[in-house]
């Protein structure tokens, strides 16, 4: 904005479009890159990522799962020179024995790079206490976040105020299963459906599979899955667009009348690459972590004063690897970033099954969340979707919950 004698004159300029990054490989270059030089390029890229975010005055910490994100962000934060570094898991006694359970690989981690481990476990009383706090934090409704709320109330318990998370890693890497099935999953449903017949079997089938789980966004799979943006919509909603009016209000009714998949993410995201592993490559970085985990680590650390820095989810970060991510799902489990450090993580660790960063409330609060429900999810995303309907107070919070254990 340009201020002159009582006139004012405002010109956006783009800093840094991260659709371009993934748009502007569209074509991949002529020559495929060498493993050798892509790893070394991955190693570099990475590494001057994470010594930018350890720029500090102050000790800084690491979120510790028992993931390949953090469990790298570890290894190069030692290599960097972070003296008496302290990784913090979060750990339940319901998911103990449980391949949920983060903490037994968070501690193979911490000892592979001999870093001190801080393992905090939250109880069912301590979540019910927190709840009304952590729903009045979250400002606006949402599933997620409440791990890091969790870890990041760990983190000021043991004296940091920095602390680096890995999100983020799962969409420069290619980490979600949905980045090899939902591709193969399109390409056999323009296949099948020229069967005669199959599309309507189809309809049946998913009219069925709605009214079955209760969740009508399964009546649409016939339609969306023509297509990535669609298939990636059916994977990543919860709701059907007709539901949303229940959930939201009658503002909602104007915008889904018309809805398409596509036509909504070309608005949120613009035009995406022929490849679909691109595509969704740049569909996950410009919504489920721009909009869902990016909003939520902020409202989550915030609540405890805590600076969370996301060293995968980084601009020149980003530019340094634009060139290579075509390639990049030639390496499968997110092997580039495993072997990044100079010590590579442990191989239990790199062909550990992902999980969730989840928490166990459908074990918590039985009543608001069946425990044989197909998804557990929406059931939990009713309830606190509730909380902020007709409610503004933690008191008026507090209410609700006491009625979902009554």
């Amino acid at each position: 904005m340009e201020v002159g004698e009582g006139q004012s004159h405002v010109r956006q300029t783009c800093w840094c479009d991260i659709g371009e990054a993934w748009r502007g490989n569209r074509i991949a270059t002529t020559r495929v890159p060498s493993t050798q030089d892509v790893q070394a390029t991955v190693r570099g890229a990475v590494r001057a990522s994470v010594d930018r975010h350890l720029v500090a005055d102050v000790p800084v910490g690491v979120f510790l799962s028992g993931g390949i994100d953090s469990g790298t962000l570890a290894g190069m934060m030692v290599e960097a020179g972070a003296k008496e570094l302290i990784g913090v898991t979060i750990t339940y006694a319901e998911f103990e024995g449980t391949a949920q359970d983060e903490q037994p690989a968070a501690y193979a981690i911490a000892q592979h790079y001999g870093i001190q481990h801080h393992v905090r476990r939250v109880t069912k009383d301590e979540f019910m206490s927190d709840l009304p706090r952590i729903l009045d934090d979250m400002d606006q409704p949402t599933i997620d976040g409440i791990n890091t709320w969790y870890a990041s109330k760990a983190v000021r318990e043991v004296g940091l105020k920095v602390v680096l998370s890995g999100v983020g890693g799962d969409e420069l890497f290619f980490g979600y299963d949905s980045f090899r099935t939902l591709p193969k999953l399109v390409a056999r449903w323009q296949t099948l459906r020229r069967v005669p017949g199959a599309h309507s079997a189809a309809r049946l089938a998913a009219r069925l599979f709605a009214r079955a789980s209760s969740n009508a966004r399964w009546r649409h799979a016939p339609d969306w899955l023509r297509t990535i943006p669609g298939a990636w919509w059916l994977r990543r909603s919860t709701l059907a667009p007709e539901d949303l009016p229940n959930c939201i209000g009658a503002a909602a009714r104007d915008l889904i009348e018309r809805f398409d998949p596509e036509t909504w993410l070309t608005r949120m995201v613009g035009t995406t690459p022929q490849s679909p592993v691109q595509a969704l490559g740049q569909i996950e970085s410009m919504t489920y972590l721009r909009n869902q985990l990016l909003r939520d680590s902020d409202w989550a650390s915030m609540a405890h004063s805590v600076e969370l820095r996301t060293p995968l989810v980084d601009a020149k970060l980003l530019r340094d690897l634009s060139t290579y991510l075509p390639h990049m799902q030639r390496y499968p489990n997110k092997a580039l970033l495993a072997n990044a450090p100079a010590r590579p993580l442990p191989t239990e660790i790199q062909s550990r099954r992902k999980t969730g960063f989840g928490i166990p409330v459908h074990t918590w609060m039985p009543k608001s969340v069946p425990p044989n429900a197909i998804r557990p999810t929406m059931s939990w995303m009713r309830e606190v979707a509730s909380c902020f309907s007709d409610t503004a107070s933690v008191r008026d919070r507090a209410g609700s919950i006491n009625a979902w254990q009554s």
